[in-house]
């Protein structure tokens, strides 16, 4: 979690915080833009300018969908994150080939329902991990 509430995202767009994102944390994405933000949410919907994760999860990053947070029924769950991380060309893909990265099969109940500190473990148990187990430069699994 970033240091900044939902309370501020709300405020900034000069609207009432709903009760279901009061005391939430705003996300740190990464460090490059912290000025800039996108929402991880469902369902996907019609937004300005959203990439489409699966057929349940969509990235958006246009400011209508922060002026609908509140609505009824316009985005069931999001995460709303600050800053993002950034590779160059290939970076992702060559690091994902050397085994540099575990990935997990995306879960909608660890991304939006667990508490923030679960999530991690959650993801390794996905995978049967114990991240206790793992040590640095353990090498290839």
């Amino acid at each position: 979690p970033s240091p900044v509430t939902m309370d501020l995202i709300f405020a900034a767009a000069d609207s009432a915080i709903p009760e279901r994102f009061q005391n939430e944390w705003v996300m740190m994405g990464g460090p490059v833009q912290i000025d800039r933000g996108y929402v991880v949410h469902t369902p996907v919907g019609n937004w300005q300018n959203s990439l489409t994760v699966n057929d349940q999860v969509a990235l958006t990053t246009s400011r209508d969908i922060i002026e609908n947070l509140a609505q009824p029924g316009a985005v069931e769950k999001a995460v709303v994150s600050i800053g993002y991380s950034s590779w160059e060309a290939g970076q992702l893909e060559r690091e994902l080939s050397e085994n540099a990265w575990l990935t997990v099969p995306a879960d909608t109940h660890i991304l939006f329902d667990l508490p923030y500190g679960d999530r991690y473990e959650a993801a390794f148990a996905k995978i049967g991990v114990n991240p206790g187990m793992m040590m640095s430069g353990a090498g290839h699994a």
